[in-house]
């Protein structure tokens, strides 16, 4: 059987990694879940986090279309979002805003001079639900947000799974987040749904970290929430009026690693 070639930029946002494909002419067929699985597999090819297809669509400048390392379509990826802007000014699509479509709507987004800060507007979030002393909430892609003691030490594969596929949540799938306070800053680590594993870092959990810290704490107003992964440091600011949260922004490095091509 003839293999195809595929040309592809590998970028990092905080630790969090993610496969690029320049796709503006049409030329990869992406619905094929097996063969996206086996180009992130950190063994047989690739590696990485995740998958994203740089497209065209009308009255915007690119479509971010993004598959989990697991082969299937995934909801928003915040750190993706972040990498595949900087992607899209590395191609010379966009100067230094934009505006584009992913798969839970539109989003603005800002990079730095440098080409590797970028701050990405998030949707605005108006639910909170409670699940024990716990919280949930969607910035894009569904989270569980817990706040607990001696995060570093915590066995996020095994007590992340474990709530990941309880009754409540195995169905749809959820991701985990375990943060803790630590004055200057959250420490956060997250086990994600689709990866099926801790991740470096996870852009939406993050966010969905920051709404549920300022909830929790009724903090009225404007907020900047410092958060610390283990890929690094990343900003969420945002406002809070006490009923919604809006003008919400993920802020933080999305940095190109390497290029190449692979026959599949």
């Amino acid at each position: 059987m003839l293999k195809q070639q595929l040309s592809f930029y590998k970028y990092q946002g905080a630790g969090n990694d993610f496969i690029m494909v320049d796709n503006r002419d049409m030329a990869f067929n992406h619905h094929f879940p097996d063969k996206i699985a086996k180009l992130c597999d950190r063994r047989f090819g690739v590696g990485g986090d995740g998958i994203m297809f740089l497209e065209l669509t009308e009255g915007f400048d690119f479509k971010m279309v993004y598959y989990n390392a697991d082969g299937n379509p995934s909801s928003m990826c915040g750190n993706g979002g972040r990498c595949i802007v900087a992607f899209a000014k590395f191609l010379g699509i966009i100067d230094y805003e934009t505006n584009f479509l992913a798969v839970d709507g539109p989003h603005y987004a800002k990079i730095a001079d440098s080409g590797d800060w970028v701050s990405l507007q998030m949707i605005d979030v108006e639910q909170i639900k409670k699940d024990g002393d716990d919280f949930v909430l969607n910035t894009g892609s569904p989270h569980y947000v817990k706040f607990a003691d001696d995060v570093a030490n915590k066995n996020v594969f095994t007590e992340g799974r474990a709530i990941r596929y309880n009754n409540t949540y195995s169905k749809e799938g959820i991701n985990i987040n375990f943060v803790e306070d630590k004055n200057d800053y959250l420490l956060v680590r997250t086990y994600e749904r689709g990866v099926e594993d801790e991740t470096y870092a996870c852009g939406t959990g993050v966010t969905a970290v920051a709404l549920a810290n300022a909830y929790a704490n009724n903090t009225i107003g404007y907020s900047e929430t410092a958060i610390k992964v283990l890929g690094g440091d990343l900003n969420i600011r945002f406002n809070y009026d006490g009923k919604k949260f809006d003008h919400i922004f993920l802020e933080g490095p999305a940095k190109q690693v390497f290029k190449g091509e692979i026959a599949f």
